[in-house]
């Protein structure tokens, strides 16, 4: 079983899909990847007149990169749903997909388009509209829920809130009709779940989306020697990151996954090197993939000239909360292009403290065009210009603040400070 959950999680990227997820699984001729995922997968099921009065849920989880951790391990204990989105975890008409045993699962070995298969369970036919994620607490020494620091061997404890024991609440609307198999997939945004404590370790605000299994997006490489430099790639809109991920590490392929169709703005980050935007890339359907750069001739950044400065300072919520935190991210606008998300981060949940390192040299831009390879020019003239960010502070249920121009060009900035109010 599970290495054929690894076998659907490798072939889910990249062209040639359902061949590769249909060898891998030992399956031959042309099938959905809906199908494909429940020959693959475990969990549930029931007879052939049972199928013919209930439809099919199947759920897998996937992830975004993790900001500045080798591994992010969650203990997944089950999933649950019902058509009623204010019962209670004690209501009846639960239905669960119980993993035995709860599966230890590290998010960042899903990343770009990979899944890992949590089961399936026949659904009464209707309108469901709530979805939970119920994970195993820590207990004793037992980690349950934990990270690996970049650059360290320990794992450390991961605090989960209240909700792994009722479950996390997802926003989720979907219908199942009778004989019919509807296949989800929870995208853990593993980034922006994980915010440090202070001195006291890491807890986990849990960020998930929900969405389609139907596999499409962008695809593109990257250059081996940038590999080891913390690459990021993100899929924005309107400087609102939509997606995100790393390159794998061997490769340097990239896959920006299950995309709403429509025009993205692709950003790719490294340490010491300048942020390139590719503008107006087309996703043209929920099955199609646009290729940005192929193997042969991969995705470079210009080295910077200068070292990189650093943005730092603490967001306070007034008042204060017990369930949200917030996040800082800092964009930059091209005179003749899109506003993009250069950076992004949690603050700290105890301190509300924040850093983030950023190039102090010009952006490269490349307007997207079929012909490959993209060609990427500096843009000195970037709003609010190089080495400068609007730089803004956001949680949920308070008013989104911003700083026009913080400049790093010459010197760290230390004492960027808000407070959000509702």
């Amino acid at each position: 079983m599970k290495s054929q959950q690894l076998a659907v999680q490798a072939a889910l990227r990249g062209g040639h899909t359902m061949t590769r997820i249909a060898r891998h699984c030992g399956m031959a001729g042309a099938v959905t990847v809906a199908a494909l995922l429940s020959a693959c997968g475990g969990g549930g099921g029931g007879s052939a007149g049972e199928a013919s009065v209930n439809g099919t849920l199947g759920v897998a989880i996937t992830d975004a990169p993790a900001c500045g951790f080798d591994a992010v391990n969650v203990t997944v204990n089950k999933v649950r749903v019902h058509q009623s989105a204010t019962a209670s975890d004690t209501d009846a008409g639960w239905t669960d997909i119980t993993l035995s045993p709860a599966r230890k699962i590290n998010l960042l070995n899903l990343t770009n388009g990979a899944l890992e298969n949590l089961g399936q369970t026949p659904l009464t036919p209707g309108h469901y509209t709530q979805l939970r994620l119920v994970l195993d607490a820590n207990a004793g020494s037992a980690m349950a829920n934990s990270v690996i620091p970049s650059g360290s061997v320990n794992e450390i404890s991961l605090d989960t809130p209240s909700a792994v024991q009722s479950g996390i609440k997802l926003v989720s609307q979907f219908d199942v009709a009778a004989g019919q198999r509807v296949d989800l997939v929870l995208d853990f945004d593993a980034c922006k779940s994980v915010v440090r404590k202070g001195n006291a370790g890491y807890a986990l605000k849990p960020v998930v989306k929900v969405v389609p299994t139907v596999l499409n997006g962008i695809d593109g490489f990257i250059a081996p020697a940038l590999l080891s430099q913390h690459v990021m790639v993100t899929a924005q809109q309107g400087g609102a990151i939509v997606a995100a991920t790393a390159p794998n590490a061997t490769t340097g392929e990239f896959f920006l996954a299950r995309l709403v169709p429509g025009n993205y703005d692709v950003v790719i980050t490294a340490d010491n090197s300048a942020t390139a935007v590719i503008a107006g890339v087309p996703v043209a359907s929920t099955t199609s993939t646009t290729v940005l750069s192929s193997s042969s001739a991969p995705i470079t950044l210009a080295a910077a000239a200068t070292a990189p400065g650093v943005i730092g300072g603490a967001v306070v919520l007034a008042p204060a909360s017990s369930t949200e935190v917030a996040s800082v991210s800092a964009k930059q606008s091209f005179a003749a292009g899109p506003s993009v998300t250069v950076k992004y981060q949690g603050v700290d949940i105890a301190t509300g403290a924040y850093a983030l390192t950023l190039p102090t040299v010009a952006p490269q831009l490349a307007p997207y065009s079929a012909t490959l390879p993209l060609v990427f020019a500096a843009q000195a003239n970037t709003l609010p210009g190089t080495g400068k960010y609007k730089v803004e502070a956001a949680a949920n249920g308070y008013a989104t603040q911003s700083l026009p121009s913080v400049d790093i060009s010459t010197a760290n900035q230390s004492g960027v400070n808000f407070t959000l109010t509702p």
